[in-house]
């Protein structure tokens, strides 16, 4: 059994890590718990007074909420599956494919994580908006009164800015699993006859599953709560569930909806990255056998 001096310092050190953990779970409450639990709460609370449902009632009634969940939706998961699409063909060109600034282009994508999305939103303005580089140059050759290019304004715009912007946040992770890669085991695969597709689907592929899952997921969640692109675009008729909470707030001053919809946006954002947490933890598990069994099959 414990003598006395030892249990007396068991307590003594269970106190001491109690006291620092202390101080960072009140600034952790203070400064993210506690903001979102006024959210949370307000959203209970009706302009006419007392706490009840009814704001949620009426949100999940309305037209424009249901407009605006579809709307983020379909956006968020067009410019994932883009942005996944676009991200690993880059990654593997840089990682694989020599040619001259290859390096430096690998070290622009870092830079590139730290602009901001609202600076992608205009330079793509600058080229394709409505008096935009394309356009006159359009103008210029044709004598038209306007280009041809408007997608800008539209959902189609969103997604292109979406997918330009947020694309490095998939090839990032894809570069780092591929630097990791045994080259080894792509020159025995090509050595055995394998074809490039053969070999990227069942060498390469497998080792860039959980990168893929992580900035994948990333993308999504950052997606479904991007405002700065949507604003930025002026896209008619393009409401995100963001942008909703914005004119709720801010345009209708109906604080009680733009904290129904607050709710329910960091619901869907929470859930994704509990899935995200659940996918890369199996993905992690399988890729390393994958990789040795693809490795082995390639010649077959």
């Amino acid at each position: 059994m414990p003598t006395a001096p030892k249990r007396r310092a068991g307590r003594s050190g269970s106190l001491t890590r109690l006291l620092w953990t202390l101080p960072p779970i009140a600034v952790l409450g203070l400064v993210f718990l506690y903001p979102l639990y006024l959210v949370v709460e307000q959203s209970f609370h009706p302009d006419e007074g007392g706490t009840s449902l009814a704001p949620y009632r009426e949100v999940f009634a309305s037209e424009a909420f249901r407009e605006a969940l579809w709307t983020t939706v379909w956006i968020a998961v067009g410019a994932t599956v883009g942005c996944l699409i676009l991200g690993f063909v880059l990654a593997l060109i840089i990682a694989f494919v020599p040619f001259p600034g290859g390096k430096a282009v690998a070290k622009f994508i870092d830079v590139f994580l730290s602009f901001p999305s609202f600076l992608i939103t205009l330079a793509l303005l600058f080229i394709y908006g409505t008096v935009g580089m394309a356009n006159g140059v359009w103008t210029d050759a044709t004598g038209a009164a306007s280009g041809p290019f408007d997608f800008l304004t539209t959902p189609w715009g969103v997604l292109l800015a979406e997918i330009t912007y947020f694309t490095p946040f998939v090839m990032r992770p894809l570069l780092a699993a591929f630097s990791g890669l045994d080259t080894a085991q792509l020159e025995a695969a090509s050595s055995l006859g394998a074809r490039p597709a053969r070999i990227i689907r069942q060498v390469i592929l497998p080792e860039a599953l959980p990168a893929l899952a992580a900035g994948g997921s990333l993308v999504l969640v950052m997606c479904l709560n991007e405002f700065g692109i949507v604003l930025f675009t002026g896209a008619k008729g393009v409401t995100t569930l963001p942008m909703l909470v914005y004119s709720e707030a801010i345009l209708e001053s109906d604080y009680p909806a733009a904290c129904v919809v607050a709710v329910v946006n960091i619901a869907i954002s929470v859930s994704l990255f509990g899935l995200y947490r659940v996918v890369v933890a199996r993905t992690g598990r399988g890729a390393t056998s994958t990789l040795s069994k693809g490795a082995s099959r390639v010649g077959a």
